[in-house]
């Protein structure tokens, strides 16, 4: 009993500051440029993968240098999809407000279609799925710019 009334006391004497931001840490530092290399790394390793051809004889160590490569290459694909997964994520949850979704109402749909492209560039070996998953990552960055009224910010590929 006696320490519940020293602890309000001591809340009511130093009282905790209300502190309001818009993610876990108040930076607001957000740019699609990160999701965009990401994403460019997922179509060139899907390139790669398609392109990868196994070795025409049954030797060994030829095989294990195929084996090896592709395992590379897909270990790659995976983990740059996962990464632009989290900045398409990030973007979504703690940079765009609700006067962005009254801006844009089709918000939630473009980043939620673009977290499901991440996904299906991690499980599939699809080309045309990178290539769409690029093209939404590229509407992300025009939204974004546009919330911040830099039209002047270009989309490029550093690809």
């Amino acid at each position: 009993m006696v320490l519940r009334q020293i602890k309000t006391l001591i809340k009511r004497w130093f009282p905790t500051p209300v502190a309001h931001a818009h993610c876990d840490g108040p930076c607001g530092v957000y740019d699609p440029a990160t999701a965009r290399i990401y994403t460019e790394a997922v179509v060139s390793m899907t390139r790669k993968i398609l392109d990868l051809q196994p070795p025409a004889d049954q030797n060994p160590q030829a095989m294990a240098t195929y084996l090896n490569t592709m395992s590379r290459y897909i270990q790659i694909k995976e983990e740059q999809a996962q990464k632009a997964k989290e900045e398409i994520l990030i973007l979504w949850t703690d940079y765009f407000k609700p006067q962005h979704l009254e801006q844009y109402p089709n918000l939630h749909d473009m980043f939620w279609k673009a977290a499901k492209l991440c996904s299906s560039c991690k499980v599939e070996v699809n080309l045309q799925h990178a290539e769409e998953l690029l093209a939404a990552v590229e509407e992300v960055h025009k939204v974004f710019w546009a919330t911040k009224n830099r039209t002047d910010v270009s989309w490029y590929k550093a690809s």
